[in-house]
């Protein structure tokens, strides 16, 4: 009886559970920067046109984001909803079975093939995470101090340094707002950002992977060699400053030209009487073909242990919408929707970037799918050389060497001879 009893108890509290979750669901996410968009302009936009569903945000620190989650996962505590990171973080987590497959979702019809490659595995075979927004790198520039300098935006690699040039020999702002403290912009935003005119995008980045191209190749080389000659036009102190140190003085009016990701457009607009522009990384020379790196930077998936994947995939099919689109494109200043509906980008500098899709053909960030899958880390060692060159501390010809020498101790198409 009494056993009964306990039985009867345990099943209601796992019906009460189960009810619990029912119309409602828990998006986990790295983006805590996103975290009054979500909660006062997205969820409520959802809310409205689907009022049997809520919706809390709940996002983790970006540094943190990736072991939090996992162990959410893995304990049973994490929520419905995945922010999906590029490539290789989510497709680990869909190896684990920690993602729903997605195939067939009628969600993924509005999303071109490049748009899903991001979260897909390697054969293209399964999907997990639904595509959301791209960034763009390339550069931006103080529009009074080009004036100043008689200068316009440079279209060559040639008319870059000789805008720099004139920039420097009126001794009154740096140049370039770059330092090398935090490591991560010397990869993340210039060389992953200016290399692809060198190693002709996706060319170079499917070269390496197939074991055709190495980083000892001339069109990898030379990009060291041009980070190499940025040197004399960073600020005073260069090696000492971070990330913000940089922002801060773009901001202020104390340096020219800004290497740049497309997420930084809302952090300078907030500057009252702040005038910037963008340009695309210069190509080698005249005529040349121009390449972006148009990186797959978000995406969304449901926790294959989620209580309530029917409501998960209604919102999946909100994030896929036009009104999303076009939501998050001008909400979220930098991030371009994935999806074919076409988006009037109201931001100008937004609208710059975003231009640059019809003139240049984009790819992502070398490293980001396969490279970066063993060890020596290539994302860590990146960070590391592409620091150090801009530091000389390191010549050209030995970062290739290091670079390729890791990849190969791991990498077998690399190891063929």
């Amino acid at each position: 009886m009494k056993r009964t009893v306990r039985t009867a108890f345990a099943c209601t509290a796992l019906a009460l559970a189960a009810s619990a979750q029912a119309g409602s669901l828990v998006i986990e996410s790295w983006r805590t920067d996103d975290k009054a968009l979500w909660d006062e302009v997205l969820l409520p936009a959802f809310m409205k046109s689907h009022p049997g569903i809520t919706v809390k945000y709940s996002p983790t620190s970006p540094p943190e984001y990736n072991s939090v989650l996992s162990a959410r996962l893995s304990a049973g505590s994490a929520g419905d909803l995945v922010a999906c990171r590029p490539f290789d973080v989510s497709l680990d987590l869909y190896k684990k079975g920690r993602l729903l497959r997605l195939d067939g979702d009628p969600a993924l019809a509005n999303f071109s093939d490049v748009a899903k490659v991001a979260w897909q595995t390697d054969d293209f075979k399964e999907s997990y995470c639904l595509p959301m927004a791209s960034v763009i790198h390339g550069f931006f520039y103080n529009k009074k101090i080009f004036a100043d300098a008689g200068v316009k935006p440079p279209a060559t690699e040639a008319e870059f340094f000789s805008v720099l040039d004139r920039v420097k020999a009126q001794g009154k702002v740096a140049p370039i707002a770059l330092g090398t403290a935090d490591q991560w912009e010397s990869n993340q935003i210039v060389f992953t950002g200016i290399g692809p005119n060198y190693w002709k995008g996706e060319v170079g980045r499917m070269g390496l992977i197939a074991g055709a191209k190495k980083f000892t190749d001339p069109e990898f080389v030379d990009v060291w060699s041009t980070m190499a000659k940025w040197s004399p036009y960073l600020p005073k102190g260069y090696q000492s400053v971070t990330y913000g140190d940089a922002q801060n003085l773009f901001a202020s009016g104390k340096a020219a030209v800004y290497p740049a990701g497309s997420w930084d457009i809302a952090y300078f607009e907030k500057e009252p009487g702040f005038e910037f522009g963008a340009f695309p990384p210069p190509v080698r020379k005249a005529g040349d073909a121009c390449y972006i790196s148009d990186h797959n930077d978000i995406g969304m998936g449901i926790n294959k242990a989620s209580r309530n994947v029917a409501d998960a995939k209604v919102f999946l099919g909100w994030l896929a919408t036009k009104e999303f689109a076009d939501l998050y494109t001008n909400k979220a200043t930098g991030f371009f929707s994935l999806s074919k509906h076409p988006v009037e980008v109201k931001d100008p500098v937004a609208r710059e970037m975003i231009g640059w899709r019809a003139q240049c053909k984009s790819t992502i960030r070398l490293n980001a799918q396969v490279l970066s899958r063993g060890e020596p880390s290539m994302e860590n060692e990146l960070w590391t050389v592409n620091s150090q060159v801009l530091n000389g501390k390191l010549a050209p010809k030995d970062a290739a060497q290091r670079i390729q020498a890791g990849f190969a101790k791991w990498y077998p198409p690399q190891q063929k001879k």
